[in-house]
């Protein structure tokens, strides 16, 4: 009885069973009732406003932290060292997020940098894994900040954030449904086997085409360049991907966390995220906010 399916779930499993390639994953139908059911709610909280915005980015950072406290749980062996590491990664990045709220985003930058350092001091004078604790902090704070950046940029923030969003759907989507179907050689076996090139391939186009068709909306003339950025940050999301695989192979987990149904933890569902955000934050911090799409 317990492996027996949900009857909510049973019709969108007959679906699925009739598609190529996806039918060997039982997970399939959780995964795609989580995203029915979390995307509207992250993209009203975005639509709501800059405060909303920073409202689920605290709840996403602590979320975040404690599952960071649970990988490094299992990667240092001691739970005292692992508080650390998740207390220090929340307490950091909550305070960036104070001072980021403040428009003074460059000190929110150093703030993250400086309690980074802290904390793997602090863990190194504790025989703690320093720098395990020290990179949580720049991994989930980094992030949050760019996040924040980006959503109260003056007049394109709403609009760059969701296209955005969907930009790192796209690949997520495009590149399940390529690997799947497609299959064929590993991408990086050691790190995440599930992993292959022609899951890369689909994920970049998929983000190519997605950003371009969304920037054609608002901007199109700049829905040609938007393509380009999409295919590139579909190969940084993945390099995001594969980086937290790594994280949870060191770690000896297979998820981060059992938050979200189908996915894991939050952390396992927004890796790519992570590092499609702090690309594109410093990408319009080096060539200006006229550079990004959506003006």
């Amino acid at each position: 009885m317990a492996n027996r399916p949900r009857s909510s779930d049973l019709p969108l499993r007959r679906l699925l069973a009739q598609l190529p390639g996806v039918r060997t994953d039982p997970a399939l139908p959780a995964r795609i009732l989580s995203a029915l059911i979390l995307a509207p709610v992250v993209l009203a909280l975005i639509g709501l406003g800059v405060w909303w915005f920073e409202l689920l980015l605290v709840a996403g950072l602590l979320l975040l932290a404690r599952e960071w406290t649970r990988l490094t749980a299992a990667q240092a062996g001691a739970a005292g060292r692992a508080d650390l590491a998740g207390g220090s990664a929340a307490l950091v990045g909550l305070a960036a997020l104070a001072i980021a709220a403040a428009d003074q985003w460059l000190p929110a930058v150093a703030t993250v940098g400086v309690g980074a350092l802290g904390a793997a001091l602090i863990a190194s004078l504790h025989g703690g894994a320093a720098r395990w604790i020290g990179f949580g902090v720049l991994y989930l704070g980094l992030p949050t900040v760019a996040l924040a950046w980006l959503r109260a940029l003056p007049e394109i923030g709403l609009g760059l954030l969701v296209w955005l969003f969907l930009v790192v759907w796209a690949t997520d989507i495009c590149a399940y449904i390529a690997g799947r179907t497609i299959g064929g050689p590993r991408l990086a076996p050691r790190i995440s086997p599930g992993k292959t090139w022609a899951g890369l391939l689909g994920g970049m186009v998929g983000a190519g085409l997605c950003g371009g068709l969304v920037t054609a909306i608002g901007a199109p003339d700049k829905a040609l360049p938007a393509a380009g950025l999409g295919l590139l940050l579909a190969v940084v999301a993945q390099l995001g991907d594969l980086l937290q695989s790594r994280l949870k192979r060191q770690a000896g987990l297979k998820d981060s966390g059992r938050l979200i149904p189908g996915h894991g933890g939050l952390l396992d569902r927004v890796d790519g995220l992570l590092a499609a955000a702090s690309a594109l934050a410093l990408l319009g911090w080096l060539l200006g906010p006229g550079a990004l799409p959506w003006r």
